[in-house]
Formats: structure tokens, sequence, C-alpha cells
């Protein structure tokens, strides 16, 4: 017996791919199999929740939000276009978790976004010029949540046109729609 034993021992070391058939073998009867009820039970809603997209949001709400949506990026064209880019960043929660990605460059809260929109487009020897956005896509997250997507261009006095894409996400408060993501990308 103890010879046995010695033989085995020296195979299992020997042989990773024995000793891992041996310990299937030997753990087999606790683990249940692929096809029983128990793990199919188990198993199921961790895929229905992957698979199921959410519940779609009634479609008044889904106006009111295109409607808050909509009226918030018409406010903060015109405001643009005033060259007011405090009325411009009231489309924008004011809060420290606000981010806004741009190029390379991560800018923090309310109060970096303003700043970082000062140093681009009102220092010396910088212009505004006129903002339209074209091309909204609005898709509703929950009642209290929308992602939009769309373009801007650029007008500028010396006949230039920068423009890009954005993605937005909004989220509904107390005060309305704000902006508490904004990732804009220019052309090149």
């Amino acid at each position: 017996m103890r010879n046995w034993c010695a033989i085995w021992r020296t195979r299992m070391r020997t042989c990773p791919s024995l000793m891992f058939a041996v310990l299937v073998f030997l753990t087999s009867a606790s683990i249940p199999a692929v096809n029983t009820p128990q793990t199919v039970e188990l198993r199921q809603p961790a895929l229905s929740a992957v698979e199921e997209s959410p519940p779609p949001v009634e479609s008044s709400k889904l106006e009111e939000a295109k409607s808050g949506v909509e009226q918030v990026l018409r406010t903060q064209q015109d405001a643009w276009n005033r060259h007011d880019l405090e009325a411009f960043m009231a489309g924008y929660r004011n809060s420290p978790d606000l981010t806004f990605f741009s190029g390379a460059q991560r800018t923090s809260g309310w109060q970096g976004a303003l700043d970082r929109y000062r140093k681009t487009y009102q220092a010396e020897g910088r212009e505004m010029g006129k903002l339209t956005f074209s091309g909204l896509q609005l898709e509703p997250l929950a009642p209290d949540a929308a992602f939009v997507r769309g373009e801007w261009h650029l007008t500028m006095s010396d006949g230039k046109t920068p423009h890009g894409l954005f993605t937005l996400i909004f989220r509904k408060f107390a005060d309305g729609w704000k902006i508490v993501h904004d990732h804009t990308s220019a052309a090149e």
C-alpha cells in the first residue's frame, strides 16, 4: 500500500493534467451539473439582467425630457451668441462633480469649466464666434436623466468654421435640466 501511494504522489507531481483530473473527479460530487435546474436558476437572473433593456420611459416623460433638454441647448446657444458665458454656463450643473472632457483634458467642476471656456474663447486674441447645434439625438435613460449626442459649429469673424461632436449627460434637478457631464471633440 505504501509503495502504491508513493507512485501516485510522484505521478501527480510530474503530471499536472493527471492531478487536475483527479481533483475534478474527487470534487465532482459537490459541484452541481451544468444542466441541473438549480444551476440554471442561479444563472438565469444574471443573464436576464444583462439582456433586458431598461424599462421604456413613458411617452409623456420622453416629451418632457426632450422639451427640457432642447430648451437648455437653445438657451445656451443664444447666450453664447450674445458672448454671455455666465448665461451659457447656467445649462451646466453648478457643482464640483461636473465633468468636462475635451481633447486629452479633463476639467472638473462648474468653475473649472467656466475658466476653461474663458481661457479658450475670451482670452486676448480669442473670440467666441457664432454657435449652432445640429444633429441632436436625445436618449432618455430615466425620467430624470438623458443622454444627448450632437454636433457643434462655430463661425468665426475670419471665416474659419471650427466644429465637432459632443455627448452630454443631463439630469433633472429642482431647478430644471442640467448638464452633469460634457464630452466634446473638435474636428482637426
